[in-house]
């Protein structure tokens, strides 16, 4: 990520990471940016938050398929019709790690644990088909072992006029023996090395859909995307704040305390 934000010759002190709440929470801390550890399932509210208010900053915002696809599900659909113009990496290990090793929302629908002993029984969430369904317009799948195609894949995220989605396997080695690294290598399709076309609306549903393959590379790209804050003309830093406070603030302030 830190590769990625680099390449594309963004400013530290002009970036904004924002975390939720999982492993991946501690992400914002090892970049050298401003960041925020956020509330649970709450990281991307506050990411366009940001964004709106100074659309001159670089937002990115990271989490994992707990926080990103139970607790803020609402969130991520929300989020990714608007369309604002930021990026979001979503560590996906399959299993909720931080709290020692229960079943996540994409865990497989047989996947034992100490509280699904028989396994979820219902079947993962497809992140990817929420991300198409809701009108995304960068969808795209990376595998954290591959640093180089990683590092590609979330530049051209970043890079995109609008929502840039990465949803990126992460294998938890720790809790989960079944998503594991090997598996990962072995079962990867790269879909730069294939005949798919990112452009196209149809290619894009037939990769997601295909539950038979892992695939890696940018499955859906809207070349016509018009972020939000362009189509609302929202350019101006709001977060400019002018000396003094508006008249009469204080007694404002004062009814409700």
């Amino acid at each position: 990520m830190m590769k990625a934000l680099a390449n594309t010759g963004n400013d530290p002190d002009n970036t904004f990471v924002v975390a939720g709440i999982g492993c991946s929470g501690k992400i914002g801390t090892y970049m050298n940016s401003y960041a925020l550890h956020g509330v649970h399932g709450r990281a991307l509210p506050v990411g366009i938050g940001t964004k709106l208010a100074n659309p001159n900053l670089e937002v990115m915002v990271a989490g994992g398929d707990g926080d990103g696809y139970s607790i803020g599900a609402g969130h991520f659909i929300h989020a990714v019709r608007r369309n604002v113009d930021m990026s979001y990496i979503v560590m996906d290990n399959r299993i909720y790690g931080l709290t020692k090793g229960q079943a996540s929302p994409t865990s497989r629908e047989d996947f034992e644990t100490s509280t699904t002993p028989d396994g979820p029984k219902q079947p993962p969430v497809n992140p990817l088909a929420l991300a198409l369904a809701a009108g995304g317009t960068f969808i795209a799948q990376s595998f954290s072992s591959d640093s180089q195609r990683h590092t590609e894949i979330v530049q051209q995220a970043v890079e995109h006029d609008g929502f840039g989605f990465v949803n990126v396997y992460s294998p938890c080695v720790t809790f989960n023996d079944v998503d594991t690294y090997d598996y990962f290598r072995d079962s990867i399709v790269d879909l730069e090395e294939s005949d798919h076309d990112p452009t196209d609306y149809d290619d894009a549903k037939d990769a997601i859909l295909d539950a038979d393959k892992e695939y890696q590379g940018i499955i859906y790209r809207d070349e016509n995307s018009n972020p939000w804050e362009q189509r609302e003309g929202l350019t101006e830093n709001m977060a400019d704040i002018p000396d003094g406070a508006p008249d009469d603030a204080m007694d404002l302030v004062r009814e409700f305390y």
